[in-house]
């Protein structure tokens, strides 16, 4: 066990002199509310269902995307420790799409993906994906990229020994190098959580960043640490569960609303 006290979204924020708001809630395995909730603006695809004239229609294809010059870029590890980037410092109207473990699999999470015309950047756990790692490869030839959430997914994993900690993290690294052919280069902590050891575990796994939100889709409804509507920079969550349809309609009406363009986040920031 480490002495050392993790870092909170809160403690980040005071010591770079921000009011912290509290952290949203953390990306567990199970979902804190698996019935989808109704959300304004404009409907995505239905989350299940017969058509009606209640539910919204499937969206038009989507059209091809502007491109933006990137004005960020990763900052530098210092003191043997990675960044944590929980925004894009950006004057670019872009925002980016994060979703995290990989407990649902089923063909309608690609296709709903292909229909809105969203990259992602995916943070899967071992635990999570199971026996059928074979799912994420489609993933992986529309260009999107799989990023390291750890072997097992243990949200207490900032408490433990630094040790345990590099082990999560060069275990799951090895795994997706193995299994898809590219290494990862950015970490996302399970719950959010980290401290100065696992910084530092993840440059030693050779990593570029810590990944963190501040906006979350969950139970089809958005999630707001800061204001109440998406931002030019915004890095948002969301994960692989059943009301993965409901949580992304609510990303995409929060998308519309913003006027922002959703961008690979490994192709702006440089990872």
């Amino acid at each position: 066990m480490t002495n050392e006290q993790p870092i909170t979204r809160r403690a980040a924020l005071a010591a770079l002199g921000v009011v912290a708001t509290p952290l949203l809630a953390s990306c567990g395995l199970v979902a804190e509310d698996t019935t989808p909730a109704a959300h304004p603006g404009p409907a995505g695809p239905p989350s299940g269902g017969p058509p009606s004239s209640v539910v919204a229609s499937r969206p038009a294809a989507p059209k091809p995307q502007p491109t933006f010059v990137s004005d960020f870029k990763i900052p530098p590890i210092q003191d043997g420790m990675v960044p944590v980037i929980t925004r894009v410092t950006t004057k670019q109207p872009v925002v980016f799409l994060t979703i995290d473990d990989g407990l649902a699999k089923s063909p309608r999470e690609l296709q709903l993906l292909d229909q809105y015309g969203y990259p992602a950047t995916l943070f899967l756990t071992k635990s999570a994906m199971g026996e059928n790692p074979g799912f994420f490869k489609a993933f992986q030839k529309r260009g999107d990229h799989i990023q390291d959430h750890t072997i097992s997914h243990n949200t207490s994993m900032v408490n433990a020994s630094y040790e345990y900690q590099l082990g999560e993290i060069v275990g799951m690294r090895d795994y997706i190098t193995a299994e898809y052919g590219v290494a990862p280069t950015l970490f996302r902590p399970p719950g959010g959580f980290y401290s100065n050891a696992m910084r530092r575990a993840v440059a030693a796994a050779g990593l570029k960043a810590i990944i963190h939100w501040e906006c979350k889709a969950n139970a089809g409804h958005m999630d707001f640490q800061v204001g109440n509507a998406l931002r030019p920079g915004d890095i948002c969550l969301m994960h692989f569960r059943k009301e993965f349809a409901a949580d992304l309609a609510a990303f995409h009406a929060a998308q519309r609303a913003s006027g922002l363009t959703v961008v690979r986040l490994e192709d702006f920031i440089g990872a």
